[in-house]
């Protein structure tokens, strides 16, 4: 019986200091949370205030209407009077028309300059900072300089100068119906394309060499090696970047502002994100913006959750 009954002694008279062990470990770990929900509390504060906020607002005031400080419910009145403005669907159409070109030239461009540098062995660090340098200056100067330097229709500007020098006939460029929208194309993609190409050429770096050399031993050539290593490994950058420009290029806003004045030649370069500002500011109608950002939203979650959707499906 001793010798069975020590054991249990010892065992018993350590537990206290088990418990003690566990209640200081216990202790630590809730002042380890409660450290960090206080620094967690300053970010859903500015959550809270600055985003939630602004869209449930939004949403309620998307089903009222204010006029001389009376605000009455209306419901989806705001909404069928913003769908029958003649504005809106020309926003909608340039709007669409800019991310479809914006893809075509603002997606692709960005990507075959990140291969470029990547396969080149000299001077890699000055011309990767020639591309990043548009990213660098504000925006609105670099637009300015498109409109007054690169856009002007008369022969100084410098495409028309270019196109003459060429032969080729001269374009209004941002007093032209047709060419408003490329011409915004071509002065967004310029300002932005930096960013996407580091990104790009940061996937590009780790996709190994020996890929490549297997490649070259198969007999592909530069097209096909893109295209069966470049691409695939780097498939989930290019998804990510692909979501993220859609939902950028739909918001289109500064581009007509600067460049057309705002609307354009016959709402020739009208945006969404443009029309709710109008609304806003100009025709003093709070509601109807209001009611055309929760639209916009919309159409961007649909999006987004069908892309999602469909991307997941792919990498399952």
């Amino acid at each position: 019986m001793a010798i069975t009954t020590a054991p249990v002694k010892a065992r018993r008279s350590a537990s206290p200091y088990l418990m003690k062990a566990r209640r200081t470990s216990m202790g630590r770990k809730f002042q380890d949370n409660v450290t960090g929900y206080t620094f967690l509390i300053g970010a859903i504060l500015c959550f809270a205030l600055f985003y939630w906020y602004p869209m449930i607002r939004g949403v309620v005031m998307s089903f009222q209407h204010t006029r001389r400080g009376v605000t009455t419910w209306v419901g989806w009145d705001n909404y069928v009077r913003i769908v029958h403005d003649v504005s809106f669907w020309a926003a909608w159409k340039n709007t669409l028309y800019f991310t479809v070109l914006a893809m075509v030239l603002g997606y692709a461009v960005p990507f075959f300059v990140a291969i470029l540098l990547n396969e080149l062995r000299h001077a890699k660090g000055y011309l990767r900072i020639l591309v990043y340098l548009p990213v660098m200056l504000p925006p609105a100067s670099s637009l300015f300089l498109f409109k007054y330097y690169a856009y002007d229709p008369s022969k100084a500007g410098l495409f028309n100068a270019i196109l003459s020098a060429l032969h080729l006939p001269t374009s209004q460029w941002m007093q032209s119906t047709a060419v408003a929208v490329p011409a915004m194309v071509i002065a967004s993609t310029w300002m932005n394309m930096g960013s996407a190409v580091l990104i790009y050429l940061a996937s590009l770096q780790t996709i190994p060499g020996e890929l490549y050399e297997a490649a070259e031993l198969d007999g592909a050539g530069v097209l096909r090696r893109m295209w069966s290593v470049t691409i695939p490994q780097t498939r989930l950058i290019l998804a990510l970047l692909a979501m993220l420009q859609i939902v950028a290029t739909m918001q289109l806003f500064i581009e007509p502002l600067i460049l057309a004045n705002g609307a354009g030649v016959q709402d020739s370069a009208t945006s969404v994100a443009y029309l709710i500002y109008q609304h806003g500011f100009f025709q003093n109608d709070l509601n109807g913006a209001a009611a055309l950002g929760i639209i916009m939203l919309l159409v961007l979650a649909a999006f987004s959750a069908v892309y999602v959707r469909l991307t997941t499906k792919e990498n399952a």
